[in-house]
C-alpha cells in the first residue's frame, strides 16, 4: 500500500523534457505578452487587473504541469520555472541592451506641469489615475509637477520644479552642520597653535 501511494505520487506520466519544457514555453509567452500589454498592468492593480492576474495564473497552470499531479512533476515544472527565470534575469543582468529591447522605455506623462495626453492614452491611464499617483507622491497639483514617467517596471518617478521642504530642511540642516564643523576646526587651530 506505502508503495502505491509513493509510485503515484512520485510517477510522471509525462517524459522529463515535455515537463522542462512546459514550464519555459509559458513563462516566455508571459513575458511576452506583459511587454505587449503595457507597463500600466506592473504599474498598479484595479480590481479588473487582479481577477485578470489569478485568472491567468489559473488558466496556465495546465499547460505548465499537463496532465500530471505527481509532486516529482510539480517539482520539475517549478525547477525548470525558476531556472528559465533566474537565466533571464542573468541574460538582464549581462546585457543592458536587451534589458532594455525587452523592458521598452520609460513613458513620460507630464513635463513641466503639463499632461502628454498622447502617452496618457497610450499607457491605458486616466487623468484622475494619474491625478492619483501624482497626490500619493505628495505633490497638490499638476504646477508642481516638473517630470512624472512610467518605468518600464510599471513604477512611477515623479519629480517636482523645487525641492520638498523636507529636501530643503535636510539641506539647511546639513549647510549648517557644515558651518560648525569649520568652526570646530577653526577652534581646534586657535586652541592647538
Amino acid at each position: 500500500m506505502l508503495h502505491t501511494t509513493l509510485n503515484d505520487m512520485f510517477q510522471l506520466p509525462l517524459p522529463i523534457i515535455e515537463k522542462l519544457l512546459r514550464p519555459v514555453i509559458v513563462y516566455l509567452v508571459l513575458v511576452a505578452l506583459l511587454r505587449i500589454f503595457g507597463k500600466r498592468e506592473l504599474a498598479q492593480l484595479n480590481p479588473f487587473d487582479l481577477v485578470v492576474l489569478l485568472s491567468l495564473s489559473n488558466t496556465v497552470q495546465n499547460a505548465i504541469i499537463g496532465d500530471d499531479n505527481s509532486v516529482s512533476g510539480g517539482v520539475i515544472g517549478a525547477i525548470a520555472l525558476l531556472g528559465v527565470n533566474w537565466l533571464v534575469a542573468r541574460a538582464l543582468f549581462k546585457y543592458p541592451r536587451l534589458t532594455r529591447t525587452l523592458q521598452g522605455h520609460s513613458t513620460v506623462l507630464v513635463k513641466n506641469g503639463k499632461i502628454d495626453q498622447k502617452a496618457l492614452n497610450h499607457e491605458s491611464l486616466t487623468h484622475e489615475e494619474l491625478m492619483e499617483i501624482i497626490h500619493k507622491q505628495g505633490f497638490e497639483s499638476l504646477k508642481q509637477v516638473k517630470l512624472c514617467q512610467l518605468d518600464p517596471n510599471g513604477s512611477f518617478y515623479v519629480e517636482a520644479f523645487e525641492p520638498s521642504t523636507a529636501d530643503q530642511q535636510h539641506a539647511a540642516v546639513m549647510a549648517r552642520l557644515d558651518a560648525l564643523s569649520k568652526e570646530i576646526a577653526t577652534l581646534r587651530e586657535q586652541t592647538s597653535g
